[in-house]
């Protein structure tokens, strides 16, 4: 059966600011305590959805956490009033009141595992939620993010959603970041191909020495068995532990794919020969291999502008767009090699260049903005459709954002109590307008 790709990029919250909470990402890092623009940073990502949309792409939308995340904080230990939680937080343990207000579920790629219909064994898309325990504020996101999943694609006839896996370091998992899929048409089954970046249960293998490798081998491997895919339809490689040392912290940073298509680093992968003869083998046709020599991009260069990071979009009439953000143009190297990217012939026929600054600064670019579905018709008319981006829902979105958002958020507003009941009243409006029924736990007064 024909089949399409949707994309449903995760909505920036409220609470969208700069605490530096990731080791590894160089620009959240690099951002660390300076103010953010909550309003800006939401409208931004809308205005990325319907500009694709527009193009004929279909397009989602997947709602944001509750934050502050106040459960959290009372089960380490803070007490009393909502106000009196912040309070204490704030004074005692500021790092954790940051991580319990981080928006960081706004990227989307990270929200989980997809496998579709034509991969697996019982005819089904599957999904897993990340479970994301290699860093303390992502971990707090997998439960609600099941309840998001499922609320957006809720038959059963057609859906199966997994729980995520065991929150253990064996088997950390990053969801769609370390996650593609090669056909060569979305209906027909394809090639999952998933990267880790370390052997938990080899303990001389290769890994970095800087920083974590977040994806492990046995989290690819249970998601295979889990969304009843076929081995010889599987291709599970390392990602080069050097490049994360220098902050390529999931593969999404270093490569992207799609259908026919992967546009990677020469430095992306452990033995990176390999790992292209074994897709290309399990490929059922030609697989275009677009390699970025390190000569004209480096890995600093390919980090500090997230060229890799990018949306590779299969358009209506067939030619391929690439989707860069803004930094890409404002960096010489990397804008000299896309220049003659669409003139080589190699299989990228256009560009379209956004500006997502203010998830950049934290370190998403495009692709981390979205969660890529692909759907067939029966599958894409069961899904949600107040979730899907319509001309009339993105500007019901833009007025939903200029009444809750607030144009600039420092450290020192995360204890704000009113920031809590402004997050709070805005989700409890975001549920009516996407039909998402009862997916967040606290209840308005």
């Amino acid at each position: 059966m024909a089949a399409r790709e949707v994309n449903f990029d995760g909505l920036v919250g409220p609470t969208h600011n700069y605490s530096g909470l990731s080791q590894g990402n160089v620009a959240s890092l690099n951002s660390q305590f300076t103010p953010s623009n909550p309003k800006q940073a939401a409208k931004q990502g809308l205005h990325k959805m319907m500009a694709l949309a527009e193009l004929g792409m279909e397009q989602g939308v997947l709602a944001p956490q509750e934050r502050p995340d106040m459960a959290t904080l009372r089960q380490l230990g803070f007490s009393g009033s909502d106000s009196s939680v912040l309070t204490a937080a704030a004074r005692q343990a500021p790092h954790v009141l940051a991580a319990c207000c981080s928006a960081s579920s706004m990227w989307a790629a990270n929200a989980a595992t997809v496998s579709p219909s034509a991969d697996t064994a019982d005819g089904k898309v599957h999904f897993t939620p990340a479970n994301l325990v290699s860093k303390f504020h992502r971990s707090l996101e997998h439960i609600v993010t099941g309840r998001i999943l499922q609320a957006t694609f809720p038959d059963p006839r057609y859906f199966v959603h997994h729980q995520a896996l065991p929150r253990s370091e064996h088997f950390a998992d990053e969801g769609a970041a370390n996650h593609t899929r090669f056909c060569r048409d979305y209906g027909e089954k394809g090639v999952e191909f998933f990267v880790f970046g370390r052997d938990t249960f080899d303990l001389q293998g290769r890994r970095p020495d800087r920083y974590p490798a977040r994806q492990t081998k046995a989290a690819c491997e249970a998601l295979v068995r889990l969304h009843q895919l076929e081995n010889h339809h599987v291709v599970i490689a390392q990602q080069n532990p050097a490049v994360i040392d220098r902050g390529v912290f999931h593969n999404d940073v270093i490569a992207v794919g799609n259908r026919d298509l992967l546009f990677c680093h020469q430095e992306a992968f452990e033995e990176q020969g390999t790992v292209y003869k074994a897709l290309s083998d399990k490929f059922d046709g030609k697989l275009n291999i677009i390699e970025v020599p390190s000569h004209l991009v480096s890995v600093d260069d390919a980090v500090s502008s997230y060229v890799f990071n990018s949306q590779l979009l299969t358009l209506p009439d067939g030619e391929v767009m690439l989707v860069i953000p803004q930094e890409c143009r404002e960096h010489k190297k990397v804008w000299d090699y896309i220049e003659g990217l669409c003139d080589s012939g190699q299989g990228i026929d256009q560009v379209r260049v956004f500006d997502l600054k203010q998830s950049m600064a934290n370190g998403g670019g495009p692709a981390c903005l979205r969660l890529r579905v692909v759907l067939n018709d029966l599958e894409l008319a069961a899904v949600n459709p107040a979730t899907l981006l319509t001309r009339t829902l993105y500007t019901q979105l833009n007025n939903w954002v200029d009444r809750h958002y607030r144009d600039r958020l420092a450290w020192d507003d995360l204890a704000d109590p009113m920031l809590l009941f402004e997050s709070r009243t805005a989700l409890d409006e975001l549920t009516q307008i996407l039909q998402l029924g009862s997916v967040y736990p606290f209840q308005m007064e």
